[in-house]
């Protein structure tokens, strides 16, 4: 494999935003004179989007004629706190530095929407040095269809063979394996307890993001 770029899942692995999630959750219950729930439980459904978030923080069946307009409430606060709390992940940094030393082109290819990704990306001071950001608005299918990762590897100027697609779930691997990228799953990232990134056929798996140093110097000298 000749390493060429490297692209990114967003919530869960290239970045934290779990707390602003949470963040938001916990404040619409406090409004309804609700207790706080346990923060765990909010963050083991980011994977699930907001529909999942809003059902586990009420309890609530999204069948309920009440389910929507919390859904669509939820959505207004986070596009006003997106960028709040939501950091990269510990190492993260140094792990982008190392990429664009050794002159390879990275970018994010994400199922969040882009009116909420680019002023994240923006926020965060990313969106200068992503060489590409690819969101729904963007294609007609969402991961786990293949087709955001090849318009990511087409913007780019690369192959898909010669790049490495990072995630934090079985969506992610599998559009990465039908891109024809080489894949990597972490596991520090929003996995449902029911879940195992080891089950998903990726061709590495990885713990922490400072292990994504070595897998990369891995790759760049053809091991």
């Amino acid at each position: 494999m000749r390493l060429r770029a490297v692209l990114f899942d967003m919530d869960g692995t290239l970045l934290d935003s779990a707390p602003d999630f949470i963040a938001i959750c916990q404040a619409m219950r406090v409004e309804r004179g609700l207790a706080p729930i346990d923060d765990q439980r909010i963050r083991d459904q980011v994977s699930g989007g907001a529909r999942a978030m809003v059902a586990t923080s009420f309890a609530m069946d999204p069948e309920d004629a009440r389910f929507e307009a919390l859904r669509l409430e939820f959505l207004e606060r986070y596009q006003h706190h997106c960028a709040v709390l939501t950091r990269p992940f510990e190492g993260m940094i140094e792990l982008l530095a190392d990429i664009e030393l050794a002159k390879l082109r990275w970018g994010v290819a994400t199922n969040k929407p882009l009116r909420f990704a680019e002023p994240i990306m923006q926020q965060l001071g990313l969106a200068q040095r992503a060489a590409v950001l690819v969101c729904p608005d963007h294609v007609r299918r969402s991961k786990p269809d293949p087709e955001m990762l090849l318009l990511a590897c087409a913007q780019l100027g690369v192959q898909p063979g010669e790049t490495l697609f990072i995630g934090d779930d079985a969506r992610d691997i599998e559009a990465g394996q039908a891109a024809g990228c080489k894949t990597v799953a972490v596991t520090y990232g929003y996995i449902h307890p029911d879940d195992n990134p080891r089950h998903w056929g990726a061709d590495s798996v990885v713990e922490q993001p400072a292990q994504l140093r070595a897998l990369l110097d891995r790759a760049l000298c053809g091991c």
